[in-house]
């Protein structure tokens, strides 16, 4: 008859709190994350609110202008929609981190190179997100001016 396989020791109490100590860094990268989700969804919301506005009023203005300023704002719904998506496969991603650190720690597993590359796909996706948040902040600077004749600034 064969012998039932030995159950796995459960670490030490030293061994857990370290695990947390390392996990403690990802976290916090987690609530930043969080927090630029939020900026990102309250510029998509108001951005949606603008095109919903001008669709709304559609009939009542410039044609010409009210045309360009909808593609500039579905131009910016998409670029803050794709950043959103490549922050949220980031924070899942540092999650999964902190998921195979303890997984490692409590196995007693080399996932070491696993949770490595994790972690840097999760820094290179962060990177697109605010490489995307800039361009889409510096795009609707650009496209958000005031045109001239209606400052009526004196020609110089």
């Amino acid at each position: 008859m064969a012998t039932p396989p030995l159950p796995m020791p459960m670490p030490a109490a030293e061994t857990i709190a370290h695990t947390i100590q390392l996990a403690v860094a990802p976290v916090f990268l987690l609530a930043g994350l969080g927090q630029l989700l939020n900026l990102l969804a309250t510029r998509l919301s108001r951005v949606v609110d603008r095109s919903r506005w001008i669709e709304e009023r559609f009939s009542e203005l410039d044609r010409s202008r009210a045309v360009w300023e909808l593609r500039l704002l579905d131009r910016r719904m998409s670029i803050i929609s794709w950043a959103i998506t490549l922050c949220t496969v980031s924070a899942v991603a540092v999650c999964l981190v902190v998921g195979g650190l303890f997984l490692a720690r409590l196995l007693g597993m080399g996932f070491g190179r696993s949770v490595a590359a994790l972690f840097i796909l999760a820094m290179i996706l962060l990177v697109a997100t605010l490489g995307l948040f800039l361009f889409e902040v510096h795009f609707a600077n650009r496209s958000i001016r005031v045109r001239n004749d209606l400052l009526e600034r004196d020609k110089l």
